[in-house]
């Protein structure tokens, strides 16, 4: 880590999944997203650490009911919301989560108190318990759309896989899905941290574990920092942040590093995306679904990938270069 101060990065996800229903369906999701950004980048500026801009930025869109995270989250095949979330330090290489957590606001918060902790990844009982010692009131994240969405799919039998990848029915295809959250920042140190939380597939099998609280959806060192989003089981298999992090430890750039691991990605046909920045502040982010719904801070200007469609598996910005 550079003892010189750097120009902070800030990128942020809301899911991946099928088209947004015209230019109305982009405009909306175009103005959470920017918002956020716009709360958190000037953070960064002040001095904020990049752990505390990531837990922060995800308090945010876990807060926005569009989104599949915290309040919005869609429901299980019971009818019960279960969400997992984890957040990871870059330079001291610490991960934390939860998994299937309920009646909770903000399971990143739940993450970020396991930072310091000795047993850093709680499932639903031992989360509860922490809920209790922190004193954080219960909180139902339910939503009546995400609601009447699980009472369609009962009475249709679950025939869909999955649920909306945003919570508005009318700005959504109906083959949509892959909803997550994720926050990735470089501070002014030079400091990487990445979070990452989801409601999970919705409709799937009680009990079922998204990828979000592993290191296969979120995973940081002091080199390089990725959240994925995507088909859980798809982001397993591909092992996707880990990997992509790896390759940058190893040597490749993170462009590199993300278009090898696209290509094997679409390859083996997985359904999936990430977004990450690199400790050289170069912002990276790929998809092999239709559309990655994310948004980023460059430090002088704010730009999303919304309407980024086409072959291309991967798109970078690199870091500036130093006159």
């Amino acid at each position: 880590m550079s003892s010189q101060r750097v120009q902070p990065k800030l990128i942020i996800h809301g899911g991946a999944g099928s088209s947004l229903k015209g230019k109305g369906g982009v405009e909306v999701v175009r103005r959470s997203l920017h918002k956020v950004l716009e709360e958190i980048y000037p953070l960064l500026l002040a001095g904020a650490t990049a752990q505390e801009a990531v837990v922060k930025g995800c308090q945010l869109l876990e807060d926005d009911p569009r989104f599949n995270a915290g309040t919005g989250s869609v429901l299980q095949s019971d009818g019960q919301i279960r969400m997992s979330a984890s957040l990871m330090n870059g330079p001291a290489q610490r991960f934390s989560g939860v998994i299937n957590v309920s009646r909770v606001q903000n399971p990143i918060r739940l993450a970020h108190a396991l930072q310091e902790s000795a047993d850093r990844v709680l499932s639903d009982y031992g989360a509860m318990e922490l809920l209790r010692e922190l004193e954080l009131p219960p909180y139902n994240p339910m939503t009546d759309i995400r609601l009447q969405e699980w009472m369609h799919e009962r009475s249709e039998n679950f025939e869909k896989e999955m649920a909306g990848v945003i919570a508005e029915k009318e700005l959504v295809e109906d083959s949509a899905g892959r909803g997550t959250i994720g926050v990735v920042a470089l501070d002014d140190q030079g400091r990487l941290a990445v979070g990452t939380s989801t409601g999970g597939k919705g409709f799937e099998r009680i009990g079922r574990v998204s990828d979000s609280a592993m290191p296969a959806g979120n995973y940081a060192t002091a080199d390089a920092a990725i959240s994925c989003t995507g088909i859980g089981e798809d982001i397993i298999d591909e092992c996707l942040a880990a990997r992509i992090v790896i390759r940058v430890t190893d040597g490749l750039s993170l462009h590199q590093a993300f278009e090898r691991t696209f290509k094997e990605a679409h390859r083996n046909q997985r359904d999936l995306g990430a977004i990450g920045l690199d400790a050289t502040g170069a912002i990276a982010w790929g998809k092999t679904s239709e559309v990655l719904l994310a948004a980023y801070h460059t430090g002088e200007k704010i730009g999303d990938t919304l309407e980024w469609q086409g072959e291309q598996l991967v798109a970078s910005i690199p870091a500036p270069i130093d006159l």
